[in-house]
């Protein structure tokens, strides 16, 4: 009972304890409170000095001596980012510009180009023989040339690749003086005397269209180089045909002459059908520029539907672009080139390719074909394998 008791006792004085303590604490915070309320307000007893020219000074001269304004941010905007360079591409014709590079002056013109960050400048070569020297060369980036045109020099060993086609038919044919005969053979094709402007007119066309027993003769006249002056050769009487005559307009230029001429398609005379104007790289680097070459492929296919379907207003860009353009004889052939343009100039008749080296293989002009990969490819696809 006497240690309960003093149990209980202990436990009281404890908590008396604790009462008292904690009453003191709270008088002692209240007049802590008071003193801090009644005490004066602080004061910052260092100088504080401002970077010189940040703050004018008190009394200096203004322009206007009015009262001074704190610097505000500057509220005009940023100049606008400048678009990345275009990339620069020299591209060297076939020949003097004419409707068939439709494509490529309405896609330059209309910023078709500059819109897939291209600027493409089209050059003219003084002799449509270096065009491919110049790409292998690496002088040029692109280059124009005929699809036989580019199965000879690739089994001579040019580094060049068809990667589009802006003409899908042959734009050439032989050009015969006088008017067609009633059922002509090929025995009176092979009996006349030839003039070619290129290789692929005398490789492929006049070399074919004679055969040996015709050479034979004691007054055979051999196939003779025009240098690219097909009408006068005909005008003079110093060739009978054209191997390779542009037929869209050597006839015509003739005719204005008074010259009769008849044309015989390559068709006819069982040449493959082939890609007119095609678009070549080097290839050496076709896969590693495969993107910029689909860019261009690109504006390409732009330019050639807007020309299927506003054919007018093509041949107004056309010959404003490149007034030598407007005459008679391309406006009467432009209705004619309009169905040959290629619509998708990247797609690849693989076919096609190889029926030519067939062809070539089997007249005895190239020893082996050659895969059609090695001849031409579609961008495109490069890009999608890389």
């Amino acid at each position: 009972m006497l240690n309960a008791f003093w149990r209980i006792g202990s436990l009281a004085f404890f908590a008396l304890s604790i009462f008292l303590l904690f009453l003191i604490s709270a008088t002692y915070a209240n007049e802590d409170s008071e003193k801090d309320s009644t005490s004066e307000p602080l004061t910052l007893e260092s100088e504080v000095s401002l970077p010189i020219g940040l703050w004018p000074s008190i009394g200096s001269e203004t322009a206007d001596d009015g009262p001074q304004e704190a610097p505000s941010m500057a509220l005009t905007p940023p100049p606008p980012l400048e678009p990345p360079p275009l990339k620069q591409l020299r591209l060297m014709l076939d020949w003097y510009v004419s409707p068939q590079h439709a494509a490529l002056i309405v896609a330059k013109q209309r910023g078709l180009f500059a819109a897939q960050g291209l600027a493409l400048e089209l050059l003219t070569p003084a002799d449509p023989s270096i065009a491919i020297k110049l790409l292998t060369a690496g002088e040029v980036d692109l280059a124009l040339t005929r699809q036989p045109l580019l199965h000879l020099h690739a089994h001579d060993g040019a580094t060049i690749t068809r990667i589009g086609t802006l003409i899908e038919t042959p734009l050439n044919a032989v050009i015969v003086a006088g008017d067609a005969p009633t059922g002509e053979t090929t025995d009176q094709l092979a009996g006349l005397h030839y003039g070619f402007s290129t290789r692929e007119g005398r490789d492929v066309l006049a070399d074919q269209l004679v055969p040996t027993s015709f050479r034979q003769i004691d007054d055979f006249a051999p196939p003779e180089s025009v240098h690219f002056d097909a009408a006068g050769a005909l005008r003079e009487g110093r060739v009978d045909a054209i191997a390779d005559g542009f037929y869209h307009t050597l006839p015509q230029q003739l005719a204005s002459d008074g010259i009769v001429t008849h044309t015989v398609r390559y068709n006819d005379v069982d040449v493959p059908r082939h890609d007119g104007l095609i678009l070549l790289a080097h290839s050496d680097t076709v896969t590693k520029q495969a993107a910029t070459w689909s860019r261009v492929l690109i504006a390409l296919e732009e330019a050639s539907n807007w020309i299927i379907e506003n054919p007018d207003a093509a041949w107004s860009l056309l010959i404003s672009s490149y007034p030598a353009l407007d005459n008679a004889i391309n406006e009467a052939a432009w209705d004619d080139l309009l169905r040959r343009i290629a619509i998708s100039p990247a797609a690849l008749d693989t076919r096609r390719y190889a029926s030519f080296e067939r062809y070539l293989e089997q007249a005895g002009i190239i020893e082996t074909a050659l895969p059609v990969s090695r001849l031409a490819v579609n961008p495109h696809t490069l890009i999608a394998v890389r």
